[in-house]
């Protein structure tokens, strides 16, 4: 049996999970995607990896004790005829709001019914039933006519209702509710893209084959993967930010050097109760 906890991300600049672009050459560097949803994720390797590097920095490369919470590196040539168990499981990030720039707003958080599903099993929210689709939190500001209006049209909502308990700090944001088949389309839009090029050291043209585009998560996108953590024989607790801290900065993606992957990464349910039969 497993001990479940589960973590939220908030992104503070942009995010790309994804190809590189050595991989792509000149292409569009897409991020990974939901199958369903078609909405970006993080994938469980991604944060097993960092989590994997922080526990490494702050412990001084102390490889027995990451080897022991994330298991032994794949790269270990000493262990590549044996796999060992990690006593942590990570699942995808998936997202729960994401920010989308609307005129006179200027910015609504949104989400649907199968993300905040997967929310809602992730968090244990038990008790709090699914918004349907149209629906408005009251921290909206007031839409003339119930029509809220997005870049590409508008949408008419039919509902409003108290949205705290769907947001990790229960602060409720200006958000609404779409259709499970709209998410996607309205993901595209909110997507943050940049054009970056590479120069020719003697001249002011771009490198042969150095031109490509990026696409990311933008900054205040919230999202949240489950945990599973297995009971450590010697009863220790899983520390995996800094100076056992509940809530830290972390960087997560490709791109660092150049603005992206800052994120405030934050753990639920994490200690586990040895006490207890």
């Amino acid at each position: 049996m497993y001990h479940k906890a589960y973590g939220i991300i908030k992104t503070l600049a942009p995010l790309h999970v994804g190809a590189t672009a050595g991989e792509e050459r000149g292409n569009l560097n897409l991020i990974f995607r939901d199958q369903f949803t078609q909405t970006g994720i993080i994938p469980g390797s991604s944060i097993r990896g960092r989590l994997r590097a922080e526990m490494r920095q702050n412990h001084d490369g102390n490889e027995e004790k990451v080897n022991k919470w994330y298991g032994n590196d794949a790269s270990d040539s000493t262990l590549s005829d044996r796999t060992t168990e990690s006593l942590i499981k990570f699942e995808y990030a998936s997202i729960v709001w994401l920010p989308v720039f609307c005129p006179g707003q200027p910015i609504v958080w949104v989400s649907c019914p199968r993300l905040l599903e997967r929310y809602q099993r992730i968090a244990k929210l038990d008790n709090v039933k699914i918004p349907e689709k149209y629906t408005r939190s009251q921290s909206l500001v007031p839409l003339p006519n119930n029509k809220l209006f997005f870049n590409f049209g508008f949408l008419t909502i039919e509902e409003n209702t108290d949205l705290s308990r769907w947001f990790p700090d229960n602060k409720e944001l200006p958000a609404v509710v779409v259709g499970n088949d709209e998410i996607s389309m309205i993901h595209d839009m909110a997507l943050y893209r940049q054009s970056r090029v590479a120069l020719e050291k003697d001249q002011k043209r771009n490198a042969e084959k150095a031109f490509f585009a990026v696409e990311a998560l933008p900054e205040e996108t919230i999202l949240a993967f489950p945990v599973g953590i297995k009971k450590d024989k010697d009863k220790k607790q899983w520390k995996p930010l800094s100076e056992d801290k509940p809530k830290d900065d972390i960087y997560l993606g490709g791109l660092e050097s150049v603005g992206f992957g800052h994120c405030e990464m934050s753990f639920f349910n994490i200690h586990i109760n040895y006490d207890s039969k």
